[in-house]
C-alpha cells in the first residue's frame, strides 16, 4: 500500500530550480535511502512529504490517516522545556487518552451505567494496545541506546546544537509513525548508538526515507537507494554497494545509448543534406527527393535527444602540502592523568604514535577523545605526566567545530586569513574546493554545513604538515566529497590521528584502532572492523 506518492513534483527557491518533476513512491514497510551531493535537495524532499514545505507544481498524496515524523536537522524547541517532557510530547495522543481514562474512573465511582464500563473497556484495550503502561519504560530505552540518558533532567537550552539533534531523534523515534523521515541521522552519535541505532531501525515495523552520507549504515539499514541527481530522482533496487555497481552500469549504458544517438543522428543529418543536393541538382528539381529530405527531418524532430550522461562528476581537489618527514616518534604519553572537577578522564595514560602510522581513536561521547587531541596541540597540560610531541613534527588540525574564521568574513578573507597567498592564488585554490567565481565572496556566516567543511579543508590542507590531527573530518561531507578526502588521505605520506563515528571512513584508511574506555586505551593492530571483532571475542572468552 502506498503511504506518499510525489507526482511532477517542481520546487524553486528564490527563483532557483531546485527539483523538477519529481516523481517517488514509498510503499508501506519500505527502506528507502536518499543520496545526493550537499545542495541538491534533498532535505527539501523531505520537508516536503512532511508538508512543511509546498511544491510550486505536482501533487503530494499521503495515505489517509498515516503519520509521517520528521527528524529535522535543525529542531526548534522551547528553551525552558526539560527534555524529559520534551520526549513526552510524542506520547500526546496516549497521554490524552490516560487523562480521559482517569475522568472516567473517577466517574465510575458513582456511575456504574453498562455504556460507560463498555467505553471504558474499549479505551482501555486502546490505551493497552498503544503501549500506555510502557511509555516510561520506552523512554528509558530511547535515551540508553542513544547514550542520552545523562541529558534527561536538563532544560533545552542546556543542550548543545548536538545533543539538541540527539534528542530530537529520539522522540520521532518515540512517535513511531507510519512513516520516518530520517535527515543525517547517525550526526552526532557516537559508534555505540550508531549500532543501536542501526538495529532499532532494522526491526522497525514501519516505512523509512532516510537521508545520509554514512555508507555502512546504508548498507544496514535500507533496501532501495534514490538517487537526486540534476534536479531528477534515479531508483536502485538494492542497498549502497549495490548501487554502487548498478549506478556505474546505468552510465556505461546510457552513455553508449547516447553514443549510438548521436551517430544516428548525424547520419540522418548527412542524409537530408545529400538529399537536397541531389534535388536542387537535378533537372528538373526532384520534389520526391525535397519530400524525402522533409519527412526525415519531420523524423528527426520528433526523436527525444538524450542527455549526455555525465561519467565524471566535479569533485573537490585534494592534496596536502607536506612539509619535512618528522622524526620515528611523533607522540609519547607518559602515565597521564587529567581530570575535570571531581572526574578523573585519564588515569595513568601511556600512548605511543609513531612516524607515518594512521590511528583511528574509537570511544563514547565524554570518553576524551576531543581532549587527547587537545593536549597533542597543547591547548591542555596534564594534571600529572608528559605529552611529548616531537620536535619535527608539523601539525595541521580539523576541528569538527569547523572554526573557519569571522563569521561576517567573506570566503576569501577567511582563507587568506590562515593561508598567505595573494587574491589571484587564493581564488585558483578555492576552486579546487568548489568554490568557483562569486561563491568566494559569499558570507561565512551564510555558508551550508557542507561549504563550511569544504572551507576548513581547503584552510587545512593549504600548510606544509606531516601530521594530520582530524576531528570527524567527514561530519557534513556527501559521499562523493567522503570518497576524494578517503584518496587525499591514502596518498599522504605522513602520521593522520583522527577521530571518527564514519565507520567506512576508518575501515578503509586506517591501519591501528585505538578503543579509549575509563581512562585507558587498548590498541588493535587493524582497521575498525578488525578491533571490533577482537573485542567481541575477548568479551566471549571473559564470559
Amino acid at each position: 500500500m502506498t503511504i506518499v506518492a510525489l507526482n511532477n513534483v517542481t520546487k524553486r527557491f528564490t527563483g532557483d530550480l531546485v527539483l523538477e518533476k519529481v516523481r517517488l513512491q514509498i510503499e508501506s514497510g519500505e527502506r528507502m535511502g536518499l543520496i545526493g551531493r550537499n545542495g541538491e535537495g534533498k532535505s527539501t524532499i523531505l520537508k516536503i512529504i512532511a508538508r512543511l514545505e509546498m511544491p510550486d507544481e505536482g501533487v503530494v498524496s499521503v495515505q489517509k490517516g498515516a503519520t509521517v515524523g520528521l527528524l529535522d536537522q535543525m529542531p526548534v524547541v522551547t528553551g525552558t522545556m526539560v527534555v524529559r517532557d520534551f520526549l513526552r510530547t510524542a506520547f500526546a495522543h496516549v497521554l490524552a487518552l490516560q487523562e480521559e481514562l482517569e475522568g472516567m474512573e473517577s466517574r465510575m465511582t458513582y456511575d456504574t451505567n453498562e455504556k460507560l464500563l463498555q467505553n471504558y473497556g474499549e479505551k482501555q484495550a486502546r490505551f493497552i494496545e498503544l503501549g500506555g503502561y510502557n511509555l516510561d519504560m520506552d523512554m528509558d530505552k530511547i535515551l540508553h541506546g542513544l547514550g542520552i540518558s545523562h541529558l534527561a533532567d536538563k532544560y533545552w537550552e542546556q543542550l548543545s546544537g548536538g545533543e539538541q539533534t540527539k534528542v530530537s531523534l529520539g522522540k520521532v523515534l518515540l512517535e513511531k509513525p507510519d512513516l520516518l523521515l530520517l535527515d543525517e541521522p547517525t550526526n552526532h552519535l557516537d559508534l555505540r548508538a550508531v549500532e543501536w541505532l542501526t538495529q532499532f531501525l532494522k526491526a522497525y515495523p514501519g516505512a523509512m526515507l532516510v537521508v545520509s552520507h554514512d555508507r555502512y549504515f546504508l548498507d544496514e539499514v535500507v533496501r532501495k537507494i534514490v538517487e537526486l541527481e540534476n534536479k531528477e530522482l534515479i531508483t536502485y533496487y538494492t542497498n549502497f554497494s549495490g548501487y554502487l555497481v548498478e549506478r556505474e552500469q546505468r552510465l556505461l549504458k546510457e552513455f553508449k545509448d547516447y553514443k549510438d544517438q548521436q551517430k544516428k543522428i548525424k547520419k540522418m543529418e548527412q542524409a537530408i543534406k545529400r538529399l537536397r543536393q541531389w534535388a536542387t541538382e537535378a533537372n528538373p528539381p526532384n520534389d520526391a527527393l525535397f519530400r524525402r529530405a522533409k519527412s526525415m527531418e519531420k523524423a528527426l524532430d520528433r526523436m527525444e535527444v538524450l542527455k549526455k550522461p555525465a561519467l565524471e562528476r566535479k569533485n573537490m581537489q585534494l592534496e596536502f602540502e607536506e612539509s619535512r618527514r618528522s622524526g620515528e616518534d611523533v607522540v609519547i604519553f607518559e602515565q597521564v592523568i587529567l581530570g575535570f572537577g571531581t572526574r578523573v578522564l585519564f588515569n595513568n595514560l601511556d600512548w605511543h604514535v609513531r612516524q607515518k602510522e594512521r590511528v583511528a581513536i574509537v570511544g563514547e561521547n565524554g570518553a576524551g577523545k576531543s581532549t587527547l587531541l587537545k593536549l597533542i596541540l597543547g591547548d591542555l597540560q596534564p594534571d600529572i605526566g608528559t605529552v611529548h610531541v616531537g620536535p619535527s613534527v608539523d601539525i595541521a588540525y580539523l576541528s569538527q567545530h569547523m572554526d573557519v574564521g569571522d563569521e561576517n568574513q567573506t570566503v576569501i578573507e577567511a582563507f587568506r586569513d590562515k593561508v598567505s597567498v595573494v587574491e589571484e592564488d587564493a581564488r585558483h585554490m578555492l576552486a579546487t574546493f568548489l568554490f568557483y567565481g562569486e561563491m568566494v565572496f559569499r558570507r561565512v556566516a551564510n555558508l551550508s554545513g557542507g561549504e563550511r567543511m569544504r572551507l576548513s579543508l581547503a584552510q587545512f590542507m593549504n600548510q606544509p604538515v606531516n601530521t594530520l590531527l582530524l576531528d570527524e573530518p567527514t561530519n557534513h561531507l556527501d559521499i562523493a566529497s567522503r570518497e576524494v578526502l578517503e584518496e587525499a588521505l591514502r596518498n599522504f605520506e605522513g602520521t593522520i590521528i583522527a577521530i571518527s563515528h564514519d565507520r567506512f571512513f576508518m575501515d578503509q584508511i586506517f591501519e591501528r584502532t585505538v578503543w579509549l574506555e575509563d581512562g585507558h586505551i587498548s590498541s588493535y593492530g587493524g582497521n575498525y572492523s578488525y578491533a571490533t571483532e577482537k573485542r567481541k571475542t575477548i568479551v566471549s572468552r571473559e564470559t
